[in-house]
Protein backbone atom coordinates (compact mmCIF):
# COMPACT_ATOMS: atom_id res chain seq x y z
CA UNK A 1 0.00 0.00 0.00
CA UNK A 2 1.23 3.71 -0.82
CA UNK A 3 0.91 6.60 1.23
CA UNK A 4 -0.35 5.88 4.39
CA UNK A 5 -0.42 9.58 5.85
CA UNK A 6 -2.59 10.31 2.59
CA UNK A 7 -5.16 7.51 2.92
CA UNK A 8 -5.56 8.44 6.89
CA UNK A 9 -6.29 12.29 5.71
CA UNK A 10 -8.54 11.02 2.99
CA UNK A 11 -10.51 8.79 5.10
CA UNK A 12 -10.90 11.71 7.78
CA UNK A 13 -12.64 13.71 5.04
CA UNK A 14 -15.37 10.76 4.59
CA UNK A 15 -14.85 11.80 8.89
CA UNK A 16 -16.15 15.12 7.94
CA UNK A 17 -18.56 15.25 5.71
CA UNK A 18 -20.35 12.35 7.83
CA UNK A 19 -21.42 14.80 10.35
CA UNK A 20 -23.77 16.56 7.47
CA UNK A 21 -24.93 13.54 6.14
CA UNK A 22 -25.71 12.20 9.73
CA UNK A 23 -27.12 15.45 11.38
CA UNK A 24 -28.49 17.60 8.33
CA UNK A 25 -29.54 15.21 5.22
CA UNK A 26 -30.45 12.32 6.95
CA UNK A 27 -31.82 12.08 10.61
CA UNK A 28 -32.03 15.50 12.52
CA UNK A 29 -32.55 18.16 10.40
CA UNK A 30 -35.12 16.52 8.10
CA UNK A 31 -37.41 15.72 10.80
CA UNK A 32 -36.59 19.62 12.07
CA UNK A 33 -37.75 21.12 9.06
CA UNK A 34 -40.79 18.67 8.19
CA UNK A 35 -42.19 18.89 11.82
CA UNK A 36 -40.63 22.52 13.12
CA UNK A 37 -40.32 24.89 9.84
CA UNK A 38 -43.26 23.50 7.89
CA UNK A 39 -45.08 22.77 10.49
CA UNK A 40 -49.24 22.99 10.01
CA UNK A 41 -48.36 23.66 6.06
CA UNK A 42 -48.51 19.92 5.07
CA UNK A 43 -45.94 20.01 2.40
CA UNK A 44 -42.95 19.35 4.54
CA UNK A 45 -42.20 15.90 2.68
CA UNK A 46 -42.92 17.46 -0.67
CA UNK A 47 -40.31 20.63 -0.63
CA UNK A 48 -37.69 18.43 1.31
CA UNK A 49 -37.83 15.76 -1.64
CA UNK A 50 -37.60 18.81 -3.87
CA UNK A 51 -34.48 20.35 -2.48
CA UNK A 52 -32.75 16.96 -2.45
CA UNK A 53 -33.88 16.40 -6.13
CA UNK A 54 -32.47 20.08 -7.12
CA UNK A 55 -29.42 19.58 -5.81
CA UNK A 56 -28.75 16.16 -6.93
CA UNK A 57 -29.81 17.49 -10.42
CA UNK A 58 -27.67 20.27 -10.36
CA UNK A 59 -24.86 18.19 -9.41
CA UNK A 60 -25.69 15.37 -11.91
CA UNK A 61 -25.69 18.32 -14.45
CA UNK A 62 -22.25 19.80 -13.23
CA UNK A 63 -19.94 17.55 -12.18
CA UNK A 64 -18.42 15.72 -15.16
CA UNK A 65 -17.94 19.76 -16.44
CA UNK A 66 -16.10 20.17 -13.24
CA UNK A 67 -14.02 17.05 -13.33
CA UNK A 68 -12.71 17.74 -16.48
CA UNK A 69 -11.95 21.34 -16.00
CA UNK A 70 -10.27 19.82 -12.38
CA UNK A 71 -8.14 17.08 -14.31
CA UNK A 72 -7.45 19.89 -17.28
CA UNK A 73 -6.64 22.72 -15.15
CA UNK A 74 -4.82 21.01 -12.40
CA UNK A 75 -6.70 22.72 -9.65
CA UNK A 76 -8.89 19.88 -7.94
CA UNK A 77 -7.71 20.39 -4.77
CA UNK A 78 -8.83 24.17 -5.24
CA UNK A 79 -12.49 23.35 -6.57
CA UNK A 80 -12.83 21.42 -3.47
CA UNK A 81 -11.91 23.89 -1.00
CA UNK A 82 -14.29 26.20 -2.59
CA UNK A 83 -16.80 24.08 -2.12
CA UNK A 84 -16.57 23.01 1.66
CA UNK A 85 -16.80 26.44 2.47
CA UNK A 86 -19.93 26.80 0.46
CA UNK A 87 -21.22 24.40 2.05
CA UNK A 88 -20.18 25.20 5.45
CA UNK A 89 -21.46 28.54 5.40
CA UNK A 90 -24.87 27.29 4.38
CA UNK A 91 -24.69 24.93 6.77
CA UNK A 92 -23.97 27.75 9.64
CA UNK A 93 -27.15 29.84 8.45
CA UNK A 94 -29.67 27.02 8.71
CA UNK A 95 -29.33 28.40 12.58
CA UNK A 96 -31.17 31.52 11.07
CA UNK A 97 -34.12 29.67 10.24
CA UNK A 98 -37.81 30.91 11.99
CA UNK A 99 -40.67 28.63 11.77
CA UNK A 100 -42.32 29.15 8.44
CA UNK A 101 -38.96 30.04 6.59
CA UNK A 102 -39.85 26.78 3.94
CA UNK A 103 -38.32 28.36 1.03
CA UNK A 104 -35.28 29.90 2.90
CA UNK A 105 -34.65 26.31 4.15
CA UNK A 106 -35.29 25.15 1.24
CA UNK A 107 -32.32 27.28 -0.49
CA UNK A 108 -29.90 26.60 2.16
CA UNK A 109 -30.27 22.69 1.37
CA UNK A 110 -30.06 23.11 -1.95
CA UNK A 111 -26.93 25.11 -1.52
CA UNK A 112 -25.60 22.48 0.77
CA UNK A 113 -26.44 19.85 -0.11
CA UNK A 114 -25.00 20.53 -4.09
CA UNK A 115 -21.92 21.69 -2.29
CA UNK A 116 -20.83 18.64 -0.38
CA UNK A 117 -22.16 15.93 -3.28
CA UNK A 118 -20.25 18.46 -5.87
CA UNK A 119 -17.29 18.12 -3.24
CA UNK A 120 -17.08 14.26 -3.26
CA UNK A 121 -16.43 14.01 -7.16
CA UNK A 122 -13.08 14.94 -5.95
CA UNK A 123 -12.85 13.42 -3.06
CA UNK A 124 -12.97 9.91 -5.11
CA UNK A 125 -10.92 11.27 -7.66
CA UNK A 126 -7.75 11.00 -4.93
CA UNK A 127 -8.54 7.26 -4.36
CA UNK A 128 -6.48 5.99 -7.48
CA UNK A 129 -3.95 8.10 -6.36
CA UNK A 130 -3.34 7.32 -3.01
CA UNK A 131 -3.89 3.43 -3.30
CA UNK A 132 -2.82 0.73 -4.67
CA UNK A 133 -5.18 -1.21 -7.47
CA UNK A 134 -5.53 -4.32 -5.49
CA UNK A 135 -5.82 -2.23 -2.39
CA UNK A 136 -9.24 0.31 -3.64
CA UNK A 137 -12.13 -1.73 -2.03
CA UNK A 138 -9.88 -1.68 1.35
CA UNK A 139 -9.10 1.99 1.62
CA UNK A 140 -12.59 3.01 0.06
CA UNK A 141 -14.38 1.15 2.76
CA UNK A 142 -11.78 2.48 5.50
CA UNK A 143 -13.01 5.85 4.38
CA UNK A 144 -16.91 4.83 4.78
CA UNK A 145 -16.08 2.96 8.16
CA UNK A 146 -14.54 6.02 9.97
CA UNK A 147 -16.96 8.30 8.26
CA UNK A 148 -19.62 6.10 10.19
CA UNK A 149 -17.56 7.02 13.09
CA UNK A 150 -17.55 10.64 12.63
CA UNK A 151 -21.78 10.07 12.47
CA UNK A 152 -21.82 8.72 15.50
CA UNK A 153 -19.85 11.08 17.08
CA UNK A 154 -22.24 13.80 16.12
CA UNK A 155 -25.33 12.63 16.45
CA UNK A 156 -24.25 11.90 20.07
CA UNK A 157 -23.50 15.86 20.13
CA UNK A 158 -26.91 16.68 18.26
CA UNK A 159 -28.97 14.47 21.27
CA UNK A 160 -26.91 16.49 23.39
CA UNK A 161 -28.41 19.86 21.88
CA UNK A 162 -31.78 17.92 21.30
CA UNK A 163 -32.06 17.80 25.18
CA UNK A 164 -31.47 21.48 25.84
CA UNK A 165 -33.61 22.36 23.20
CA UNK A 166 -30.75 24.06 21.55
CA UNK A 167 -31.54 23.00 17.55
CA UNK A 168 -29.56 26.35 16.16
CA UNK A 169 -26.25 25.32 18.08
CA UNK A 170 -26.59 21.81 16.00
CA UNK A 171 -26.24 23.56 12.81
CA UNK A 172 -23.21 25.38 13.47
CA UNK A 173 -21.56 22.40 15.07
CA UNK A 174 -22.01 20.49 11.82
CA UNK A 175 -20.46 23.34 9.75
CA UNK A 176 -17.34 23.68 12.60
CA UNK A 177 -16.77 19.71 12.29
CA UNK A 178 -17.12 19.64 8.28
CA UNK A 179 -14.67 22.61 7.91
CA UNK A 180 -12.07 21.37 10.45
CA UNK A 181 -11.72 17.41 9.83
CA UNK A 182 -11.02 18.56 5.78
CA UNK A 183 -8.09 20.73 6.67
CA UNK A 184 -5.84 16.97 6.46
CA UNK A 185 -7.39 16.26 3.11
CA UNK A 186 -6.14 19.43 2.19
CA UNK A 187 -2.37 19.82 3.48
CA UNK A 188 -1.57 16.20 2.46
CA UNK A 189 -3.40 15.21 -0.61
CA UNK A 190 -0.98 15.58 -3.94
CA UNK A 191 -0.93 19.18 -4.62
CA UNK A 192 -2.86 21.08 -7.40
CA UNK A 193 -0.38 21.52 -10.70
CA UNK A 194 -1.64 23.67 -12.33
CA UNK A 195 -1.48 22.80 -16.25
CA UNK A 196 -3.62 25.00 -18.33
CA UNK A 197 -5.59 28.21 -18.56
CA UNK A 198 -9.01 28.34 -16.71
CA UNK A 199 -11.37 28.96 -19.88
CA UNK A 200 -9.31 26.77 -22.02
CA UNK A 201 -10.17 23.75 -19.37
CA UNK A 202 -13.66 24.79 -19.33
CA UNK A 203 -13.75 24.36 -23.08
CA UNK A 204 -12.34 20.84 -22.90
CA UNK A 205 -14.46 19.60 -20.02
CA UNK A 206 -17.59 20.59 -22.09
CA UNK A 207 -15.38 18.67 -24.92
CA UNK A 208 -15.40 15.28 -22.31
CA UNK A 209 -18.90 15.75 -21.58
CA UNK A 210 -19.87 15.45 -25.42
CA UNK A 211 -17.21 13.03 -26.16
CA UNK A 212 -15.72 10.60 -23.90
CA UNK A 213 -19.33 10.19 -22.14
CA UNK A 214 -20.42 8.16 -25.23
CA UNK A 215 -17.03 6.32 -25.46
CA UNK A 216 -17.58 5.48 -22.08
CA UNK A 217 -21.22 4.40 -22.53
CA UNK A 218 -20.12 2.05 -25.81
CA UNK A 219 -18.10 0.07 -23.04
CA UNK A 220 -20.91 -2.86 -22.32
CA UNK A 221 -19.35 -3.45 -18.79
CA UNK A 222 -19.35 -0.25 -17.58
CA UNK A 223 -23.03 0.59 -19.48
CA UNK A 224 -24.43 -1.93 -17.78
CA UNK A 225 -23.29 -0.93 -14.69
CA UNK A 226 -24.34 2.25 -15.12
CA UNK A 227 -27.75 1.59 -15.22
CA UNK A 228 -28.06 -1.03 -12.42
CA UNK A 229 -25.63 2.23 -10.23
CA UNK A 230 -28.72 4.14 -11.34
CA UNK A 231 -31.36 1.98 -10.37
CA UNK A 232 -29.82 0.66 -6.80
CA UNK A 233 -28.43 4.32 -5.48
CA UNK A 234 -32.00 5.99 -6.37
CA UNK A 235 -32.83 3.80 -3.80
CA UNK A 236 -30.02 3.93 -1.09
CA UNK A 237 -30.24 7.78 -1.69
CA UNK A 238 -33.73 8.10 -1.34
CA UNK A 239 -33.68 5.94 1.75
CA UNK A 240 -31.40 7.96 3.42
CA UNK A 241 -33.10 11.43 2.91
CA UNK A 242 -36.34 10.23 4.21
CA UNK A 243 -35.84 7.36 7.10
CA UNK A 244 -35.40 10.08 9.86
CA UNK A 245 -38.89 11.49 8.53
CA UNK A 246 -40.02 7.95 8.05
CA UNK A 247 -39.26 6.92 11.36
CA UNK A 248 -40.96 9.91 13.03
CA UNK A 249 -44.27 10.01 11.40
CA UNK A 250 -44.92 6.50 10.33
CA UNK A 251 -43.24 4.55 12.91
CA UNK A 252 -43.59 7.13 15.61
CA UNK A 253 -40.13 7.55 17.06
CA UNK A 254 -39.62 10.93 19.20
CA UNK A 255 -36.14 13.12 18.89
CA UNK A 256 -34.10 11.06 21.04
CA UNK A 257 -35.21 7.65 19.61
CA UNK A 258 -34.48 8.94 16.74
CA UNK A 259 -31.29 9.78 17.51
CA UNK A 260 -30.30 6.47 19.16
CA UNK A 261 -31.68 4.67 16.57
CA UNK A 262 -29.36 5.90 14.00
CA UNK A 263 -26.07 5.73 16.24
CA UNK A 264 -27.05 2.29 16.05
CA UNK A 265 -27.55 2.06 12.82
CA UNK A 266 -24.57 3.79 12.04
CA UNK A 267 -22.62 1.06 14.57
CA UNK A 268 -23.75 -1.66 12.29
CA UNK A 269 -22.58 0.40 9.37
CA UNK A 270 -19.15 1.00 10.46
CA UNK A 271 -18.83 -2.92 11.35
CA UNK A 272 -19.82 -3.98 7.93
CA UNK A 273 -17.51 -1.24 6.12
CA UNK A 274 -14.89 -2.44 7.96
CA UNK A 275 -15.59 -6.60 8.46
CA UNK A 276 -16.18 -6.69 4.47
CA UNK A 277 -13.02 -4.22 3.61
CA UNK A 278 -10.83 -7.04 2.55
CA UNK A 279 -13.31 -8.98 1.04
CA UNK A 280 -14.50 -6.12 -1.65
CA UNK A 281 -10.42 -6.92 -3.03
CA UNK A 282 -10.82 -10.95 -2.68
CA UNK A 283 -14.36 -11.85 -3.18
CA UNK A 284 -14.86 -9.20 -5.57
CA UNK A 285 -16.72 -5.91 -5.56
CA UNK A 286 -19.55 -6.87 -7.36
CA UNK A 287 -20.18 -9.79 -4.95
CA UNK A 288 -20.44 -7.52 -2.07
CA UNK A 289 -22.50 -5.34 -4.41
CA UNK A 290 -25.04 -8.23 -4.88
CA UNK A 291 -25.07 -8.84 -1.26
CA UNK A 292 -25.88 -5.53 -0.51
CA UNK A 293 -28.58 -5.14 -2.50
CA UNK A 294 -30.48 -8.40 -1.37
CA UNK A 295 -30.21 -6.67 2.45
CA UNK A 296 -31.72 -3.50 1.14
CA UNK A 297 -34.62 -5.39 -0.56
CA UNK A 298 -34.93 -7.62 2.58
CA UNK A 299 -34.99 -4.57 4.92
CA UNK A 300 -37.63 -1.99 2.55
CA UNK A 301 -40.03 -5.03 2.27
CA UNK A 302 -39.78 -5.33 5.70
CA UNK A 303 -40.02 -1.80 6.75
CA UNK A 304 -43.43 -1.65 5.05
CA UNK A 305 -44.57 -4.31 7.26
CA UNK A 306 -43.46 -3.18 10.41
CA UNK A 307 -45.60 -1.03 13.12
CA UNK A 308 -43.66 -1.56 16.25
CA UNK A 309 -40.55 0.44 17.27
CA UNK A 310 -38.64 -2.42 18.76
CA UNK A 311 -38.64 -4.25 15.59
CA UNK A 312 -38.00 -1.00 13.48
CA UNK A 313 -34.62 -0.95 15.19
CA UNK A 314 -33.81 -4.28 14.30
CA UNK A 315 -34.22 -3.99 10.81
CA UNK A 316 -32.78 -0.47 10.69
CA UNK A 317 -29.81 -1.95 11.94
CA UNK A 318 -29.46 -4.80 9.50
CA UNK A 319 -29.95 -1.77 6.74
CA UNK A 320 -27.12 0.14 7.93
CA UNK A 321 -24.95 -3.45 7.62
CA UNK A 322 -25.48 -2.79 3.67
CA UNK A 323 -25.45 0.99 3.71
CA UNK A 324 -20.96 1.23 3.68
CA UNK A 325 -20.64 -1.83 1.79
CA UNK A 326 -22.61 -1.08 -1.15
CA UNK A 327 -21.48 2.47 -1.39
CA UNK A 328 -17.60 1.25 -1.09
CA UNK A 329 -17.81 -1.31 -3.58
CA UNK A 330 -19.37 0.28 -6.06
CA UNK A 331 -16.58 2.88 -5.99
CA UNK A 332 -13.58 0.39 -5.71
CA UNK A 333 -15.11 -1.51 -8.80
CA UNK A 334 -15.33 1.35 -10.69
CA UNK A 335 -12.16 2.37 -9.87
CA UNK A 336 -10.79 -0.54 -12.07
CA UNK A 337 -11.99 0.91 -15.20
CA UNK A 338 -10.26 4.45 -14.76
CA UNK A 339 -7.04 5.30 -17.04
CA UNK A 340 -4.32 7.12 -15.10
CA UNK A 341 -4.49 11.18 -15.34
CA UNK A 342 -8.29 10.96 -15.66
CA UNK A 343 -9.66 10.20 -11.92
CA UNK A 344 -12.13 13.48 -12.21
CA UNK A 345 -13.29 12.85 -15.42
CA UNK A 346 -14.68 9.31 -14.78
CA UNK A 347 -15.27 10.29 -11.47
CA UNK A 348 -17.26 13.46 -12.64
CA UNK A 349 -19.43 11.04 -14.73
CA UNK A 350 -20.01 8.54 -12.33
CA UNK A 351 -20.52 11.05 -9.99
CA UNK A 352 -23.67 12.30 -12.69
CA UNK A 353 -24.85 8.79 -12.67
CA UNK A 354 -25.41 8.47 -8.85
CA UNK A 355 -27.08 12.15 -8.76
CA UNK A 356 -28.81 11.65 -11.47
CA UNK A 357 -30.37 8.71 -9.64
CA UNK A 358 -31.31 11.07 -6.48
CA UNK A 359 -33.47 13.24 -8.49
CA UNK A 360 -36.34 10.84 -9.45
CA UNK A 361 -36.47 8.63 -5.94
CA UNK A 362 -37.20 11.43 -3.90
CA UNK A 363 -39.54 13.17 -6.00
CA UNK A 364 -40.80 9.92 -6.10
CA UNK A 365 -41.38 9.12 -2.68
CA UNK A 366 -43.03 12.52 -1.91
CA UNK A 367 -45.42 12.70 -4.08
CA UNK A 368 -46.34 8.77 -3.54
CA UNK A 369 -47.21 9.70 -0.03
CA UNK A 370 -48.75 12.78 -0.05
CA UNK A 371 -51.29 11.43 -2.65
CA UNK A 372 -51.52 8.04 -0.52
CA UNK A 373 -51.69 9.62 2.39
CA UNK A 374 -49.11 7.21 3.93
CA UNK A 375 -45.29 6.42 3.30
CA UNK A 376 -45.55 2.67 3.47
CA UNK A 377 -46.77 2.87 -0.16
CA UNK A 378 -43.76 4.81 -0.84
CA UNK A 379 -41.19 2.62 0.90
CA UNK A 380 -42.65 0.01 -1.29
CA UNK A 381 -42.14 1.44 -4.49
CA UNK A 382 -38.62 2.11 -3.53
CA UNK A 383 -37.98 -1.06 -3.44
CA UNK A 384 -38.39 -2.34 -6.85
CA UNK A 385 -35.64 -0.11 -7.52
CA UNK A 386 -33.15 -2.43 -5.85
CA UNK A 387 -34.61 -5.34 -7.39
CA UNK A 388 -34.29 -4.21 -11.15
CA UNK A 389 -30.54 -2.94 -10.41
CA UNK A 390 -29.80 -6.38 -8.68
CA UNK A 391 -31.33 -8.14 -11.98
CA UNK A 392 -29.54 -5.64 -14.50
CA UNK A 393 -26.05 -6.29 -12.65
CA UNK A 394 -26.58 -10.02 -12.47
CA UNK A 395 -27.57 -10.01 -16.01
CA UNK A 396 -24.26 -8.38 -16.68
CA UNK A 397 -22.40 -10.94 -14.90
CA UNK A 398 -24.14 -13.84 -16.80
CA UNK A 399 -23.61 -12.23 -20.37
CA UNK A 400 -19.59 -11.89 -19.48
CA UNK A 401 -19.54 -15.55 -18.12
CA UNK A 402 -20.82 -16.52 -21.51
CA UNK A 403 -18.77 -14.72 -23.11
CA UNK A 404 -15.40 -15.43 -21.40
Amino acid sequence: MLYKKQILSWCLFDFATSSYSAVIASIIFPVYYVTYIASGSGVGDLWWGRAISLSMLMVAVLSPYLGGIADYAGIRKRILFFFVFIAASSIASLSLLKKGDIIEGFTLVVLANFSIEAGVVFYNAFLPLIAKEGYFGRVSSWGFGIGYVGSIFSLLIGLYFIQKNQYELIWSFVAIFLFVFSIPLFLNMPSDEKKNAFLKSAFRGMKFIISNFFKLWKDRSLRRFFIAYFLYMDGVNTVIVFSGIYATVTIGLNSKELVLLFIVVQFTAFLGAFLLAKASDSWGAKNIIFLSLLLWITVCISAFFITSKETFFVVASLAGAGLGTVQASSRAYFSKFIPSGHESEYFGVYSMIGKTSSILGPILFGEISKLMSSQRPAILAVTTLFIVGLLILRSSEKNKNLTS
